[in-house]
């Protein structure tokens, strides 16, 4: 099957102030950072346009420079929480909910701490009209463990939003299983050229991950490769054909 990230600008670009159908608008964040690398221009849009947007953080990021010694994983949770609220102030929201879930260590589904993270995250989308969610196969173990969460949430819910998914490292790997293909979901793309400089913006307020930390030759950074796919004047984003449900089928390659 053909990848749909491979040729994006194929996909229907829809006018920025197309968020207005959306709603209430949730964004789900694996980690600080992925509502701005995935979402940011959306997110900017919707407080452009003055549509109520939350954004929940699920995890700490604490585990990105494990050898730092002058970021111990404390100290790292507390900047990575302070980058995100000045990312989102620079996007136009001021709605963000941290779960607290260690990184790289949600709960595994059908165990019971897995229930009470979804009770919980059920709470947080609260009534919702459109959540968006990372790329169920985002090769990623907190970004699927994510997707599934929201999934097991949804199902809680009185009122199902509205179910829409965005790649973040699915892009490297546009040519991979991992990446969504034709027939699983309709992609479209939303432009956010207007909004662009407060996207950079908002990526820019992540400095642990794009530099800050030297003291860790191992830990992570977002490379100039990896941003440029979130430098560009559309975001894409991915609508399922049918319902999602906690036990989708697809949800794993």
């Amino acid at each position: 099957m053909s990848s749909l990230l491979i040729d994006p600008e194929r996909h229907p670009l829809r006018p920025g102030d197309s968020v207005r159908t959306l709603g209430r608008t949730v964004v789900l964040a694996p980690h600080p950072d992925d509502e701005s690398l995935g979402c940011g221009g959306l997110l900017a849009r919707l407080a452009a346009h003055g549509v109520p947007a939350r954004v929940v953080v699920v995890t700490d990021g604490a585990q990105s420079h494990p050898g730092s010694a002058a970021y111990p994983p404390e100290r790292l949770r507390a900047l990575r929480e302070a980058e995100a609220r000045a990312a989102v102030a620079a996007l136009g929201v001021d709605d963000i909910v941290f779960l607290g879930h260690p990184d790289c260590g949600l709960p595994v589904p059908g165990s019971a701490p897995f229930e009470a993270a979804a009770e919980r995250l059920a709470e947080a989308l609260g009534r919702a009209e459109t959540v968006l969610v990372p790329w169920r196969r985002d090769p990623h173990c907190d970004h699927v463990g994510t997707w599934a969460l929201a999934a097991a949430a949804a199902t809680r819910l009185d009122d199902p939003p509205r179910w829409i998914e965005y790649p973040v490292w699915a892009w490297p790997h546009a040519d991979g299983e991992e990446a969504p293909h034709e027939g699983e979901a309709r992609a479209w793309r939303l432009d956010i050229g207007a909004v662009l400089p407060a996207k950079r913006r908002a990526i820019a307020a992540h400095r642990s991950q794009t530099g800050l930390i030297t003291d860790d030759p191992d830990g992570f950074r977002l490379a100039p490769d990896m941003l440029a796919f979130f430098d560009r004047s559309w975001e894409l984003f991915l609508e399922p054909g049918r319902p999602v449900t906690a036990t989708d089928p697809h949800a794993h390659a």
